[in-house]
């Protein structure tokens, strides 16, 4: 079975974009709520965008692999 690398890459970014959206989003309603300030959490954003983007592009890969 031949690995399509740009698909990979395609699958990658997206959730990579998605999770850093939500996770920003969700930093910043956070802080505003129980700090009273809206502040960004970027190190975490970033963080949970990679692990997301490189588990759910292998586990996506495994999945169509074994079919």
């Amino acid at each position: 079975m031949k690995i399509n690398i740009k698909k990979l890459l395609i699958m990658f970014v997206g959730v990579f974009v998605l999770t850093l959206l939500v996770s920003a989003i969700t930093t910043f309603l956070y802080s505003l709520i129980v700090h009273g300030a809206g502040v960004f959490d970027w190190e975490t954003s970033f963080r949970f965008a990679i692990i997301f983007g490189i588990i759910l592009t292998w586990f996506n890969s495994r999945e169509n692999k074994e079919k």
